[in-house]
């Protein structure tokens, strides 16, 4: 007989010492907000310190390797190039796949015109 439901009404939940909500209330700023604070003026610290020491400008590789410039790409970015090198089958290929077929159409046409850059 413990799944009568008149026994379920009578139960009765005993509600938690006020001292002690309040002292979870307490841990809880102390754990997570405190040092969330603490963070988000750090981070704000190292934002003023590093005025002035902006990246350096990508060297002349980035320019004349293309693996470099395509391994920055998204796969978006790697399928509008594919387009406009009117690479066939280019839309249901991977990242990977697709990277090495792009690649190899980029030297083709370089070696065909020798001291120019590839088109990216």
């Amino acid at each position: 007989m413990a799944d009568d439901p008149a026994q379920h009404d009578q139960r009765q939940l005993h509600p938690l010492p006020r001292g002690l909500v309040e002292l979870y209330g307490l841990l809880a700023v102390l754990f997570v907000l405190v040092p969330e604070w603490m963070a988000g003026g750090a981070l704000f610290g190292f934002r003023e310190a590093r005025q002035g020491s902006e990246l350096p400008l990508p060297s002349g590789a980035w320019s004349r390797l293309p693996e470099l410039r395509l391994a920055t790409m998204n796969l978006a970015e790697l399928r509008r190039l594919a387009r406009s090198e009117r690479l066939v089958g280019y839309a249901g290929l991977g990242r990977e796949r697709l990277t090495a077929r792009l690649l190899r159409r980029l030297r083709k046409r370089q070696k065909g015109r020798p001291g120019r850059r590839l088109p990216l």
